[in-house]
């Protein structure tokens, strides 16, 4: 539904500032690329409906609409939506409600019962075995041995650490206390801060990063960022996507490859090796910066379909 072309220049403005805000706050790439989508459709619905102002919105128009969905024809196969779906057009308004209220807009009224036993979806989880690969590939991830420290230094925060894309995006070189062991997270979902233990091994790494490979980088004295670009500026969400895939292409393992993994997929991977080694989940909350238990607990699903398997 991402063809479906708005005509109302505030709608459009609203799915551009979502999605902004929904990258600030951190988000798995996954969740930030769709759920803007889903607004999109909400608002194509209100426009064929010649609804203008998000003012006028009752919750009456969002019952219709969800009726709507539900009776909507799936594009990629036969039948209608499934609920997973379903769940994710309503987590997307929910979510929008959530926007509008930090942003001094009383929300909008969105009373839609969750739908109950959607269809699991297969969250894409790395072998520890499939770690230590990619870890080996950025040794020839690039033909610059600046960017294979880089690539190394950013699977460490990225797993070994655990960190968002968007936590590795703002990471400054003084967030980085090696004689404390400590990474100091300061751009946190929600803007929470948290600090995230290193061992020995993946200080290592980012000290051969830091001391080695960052100082080549164009200009790398004009930012305290953590990770440059080739122009020497702070590195972006998406460049850390696309070195991920260099990686992984360099790693040329078809397992890994038929994966397609994200960052988030490597921050999955490490909550779910910690549950392996009998980590409790409450460490676990605190190290991946959870605001609840609950949803550290997704993992212990996880880690019983891949028993189960």
């Amino acid at each position: 539904m991402k063809k479906l072309k708005l005509q109302n220049e505030s709608y459009k403005l609203f799915v551009a500032k979502y999605k902004e805000w929904l990258d600030i706050l951190g988000y798995a790439e996954s969740t930030v690329y769709m759920l803007p989508i889903h607004l999109q459709e909400f608002f194509y619905y209100l426009e064929q409906n010649h609804i203008k102002n998000i003012n006028t919105i009752t919750n009456k128009t969002v019952k219709e609409y969800y009726s709507y969905l539900k009776e909507r024809a799936n594009e990629r196969q036969n039948g209608g939506l499934s609920k997973s779906y379903l769940n994710k057009h309503q987590q997307a308004l929910k979510k929008f409600k959530e926007y509008l209220q930090n942003h001094n807009h009383k929300g909008i009224n969105i009373h839609l019962k969750t739908e109950q036993n959607p269809t699991e979806e297969k969250i894409n989880i790395l072998t520890q075995s499939e770690i230590k690969a990619l870890f080996n590939a950025t040794n020839y991830s690039h033909k610059r041995q600046s960017i294979q420290l880089r690539d190394k230094a950013m699977l460490v925060v990225l797993y070994s650490c655990g960190l968002r894309r968007n936590e590795a995006v703002h990471l400054d070189l003084n967030d980085i206390y090696f004689d404390k062991e400590r990474i100091h997270v300061r751009k946190g979902k929600n803007y929470k801060e948290r600090f995230v233990p290193i061992n020995r091994k993946n200080a290592e790494i980012l000290e051969d990063y830091i001391y080695e490979a960052r100082p080549q980088f164009n200009l790398n004295n004009n930012t305290d960022a953590l990770f440059l670009s080739g122009q020497g500026k702070r590195m972006q969400g998406m460049t850390f996507s696309n070195r991920l895939k260099a990686i992984v292409k360099a790693a040329n393992n078809k397992t890994i490859t038929e994966k397609k993994i994200t960052p988030h997929t490597l921050r999955h991977s490490i909550a779910t090796h910690l549950l392996e080694q009998e980590v409790k989940l409450e460490a676990i909350k605190t190290f991946l910066g959870h605001s609840s238990l609950e949803s550290t607990q997704i993992y212990t699903h996880i880690l019983k379909s891949i028993n189960d398997e």
